[in-house]
């Protein structure tokens, strides 16, 4: 639901970790968000949240009033664990609606 989202405390850096049940193949991630200014997406393989490397990390565009929605192609991409870091933002507070990944 676009109604419900995650904030932020105030300070950054800020993360949250999305885990899947096994190791997934991954083609694409995309997230909605509000104010996030550089976004680092990291991978980890391990059973558990552990030993993650940088995936993608990009500076956001600023959308006054709107939602942001970035899209990443990930080719031959797998994951048990995708840590998502909110390193800066716009504004003190950020907040996060969706996320979503695609693959098999």
């Amino acid at each position: 639901s676009s109604e419900t989202f995650w904030t932020t405390t105030g300070m950054f850096p800020q993360e949250f970790i999305i885990g899947f049940p096994k190791c997934v193949k991954i083609s694409r991630v995309a997230i909605q968000c509000y104010l996030v200014q550089t976004l680092r997406i990291e991978r980890s393989i391990s059973n558990d949240p552990v030993g993650f490397e940088l995936c993608i990390e990009k500076d956001l565009q600023h959308t006054e009033g709107q939602l942001q929605m970035e899209e990443f192609p990930l080719p031959d991409f797998q994951a048990t664990y995708l840590r998502f870091i909110i390193k800066s933002a716009f504004d003190h507070f950020v907040s996060v609606h969706r996320v979503m990944a695609e693959g098999t």
